[in-house]
């Protein structure tokens, strides 16, 4: 049993997890509750999260990526329909909808984003989702975990099935609070037609889009300002602004809009 697990599997962990997840009703906040407790359980640094959109008929997929991947990938990721995520399904039903793993090094050919993805170093996905009761092949959520050059153990397959109820219901929440919010800021019909987890663009310039790639990663402010070459009083000047632009709240939550906004890959004109 890994040290990892064994710290995370104490009572206290799982129902802290549980107890945070009523109040995750926003994307960000959902980003925020993979990244603590659950991360100790599902140790991830790509998570894939899908929903039945009734609208378009079609799984629609959101990225959470706390490592860089390509601007072509993530899109690709959210196209509907999604059509790399059907070898994935096929090898879930095949194990009769059980939390599966799956070598993406032997999918490469099925699917360019899944090549891409491998190429990006992932070897291994951990897959699992949620059926519509009393109809196994109506899937209404689908995740996918993964780690660049790492497996998931069995004690985090175990783990995934049984949180598998947890984010179901968070996902969901998120999913109809930011397609609430959408309808109310775009209450025409074309709205219908968008995205639902999508949201306006706010242009940041180059220099902040950087600061906040190193916020991802963890760096603190003086880390930040040795990389740069300016001081950790400048940075954090910085990353006020950008949580003024954000409308964020702190550190976590900016990076976490900034990159359901796509913002850390997209090329910047700003100055």
């Amino acid at each position: 049993m890994s040290s990892t697990f064994n710290d995370a599997a104490h009572p206290e962990g799982l129902m802290r997890i549980m107890e945070a997840a009523p109040q995750v009703c926003r994307r960000h906040q959902f980003f925020v509750w993979t990244q603590s407790d659950l991360q100790r359980w599902l140790p991830h640094d790509l998570l894939l999260c899908g929903f039945y959109d009734r609208e378009v008929k079609h799984l629609v997929f959101d990225v959470f990526n706390s490592r860089p991947l390509p601007q072509a990938t993530v899109s690709q990721l959210k196209e509907v329909p999604p059509t790399w995520v059907h070898p994935l399904l096929a090898v879930w039903g095949a194990a009769r909808q059980h939390v599966m793993t799956m070598s993406l090094g032997a999918h490469v050919a099925q699917h360019e984003v899944l090549a891409a993805l491998h190429g990006a170093g992932y070897s291994e996905v951990l897959m699992h989702g949620h059926t519509r009761p009393g109809r196994p092949d109506e899937v209404e959520s689908f995740f996918v975990f993964a780690r660049q050059d790492a497996r998931a153990s069995l004690l985090q397959s175990l783990a995934l099935d049984m949180l598998l109820p947890c984010l179901h219901a968070a996902y969901q929440r998120v999913c109809v609070t930011e397609r609430q919010m959408v309808l109310v800021r775009t209450p025409s019909a074309q709205s219908a037609s968008v995205n639902p987890l999508a949201r306006s663009t706010i242009p940041i310039t180059s220099r902040e889009r950087e600061i906040l790639m190193w916020v991802r990663d963890g760096l603190s402010n003086h880390a930040i300002g040795a990389k740069l070459g300016i001081s950790a009083l400048t940075v954090k000047n910085h990353v006020q602004k950008i949580l003024r632009k954000l409308g964020a709240s702190n550190r976590t939550q900016a990076v976490a809009i900034a990159m359901g906004q796509d913002m850390l890959s997209a090329p910047d004109n700003n100055n």
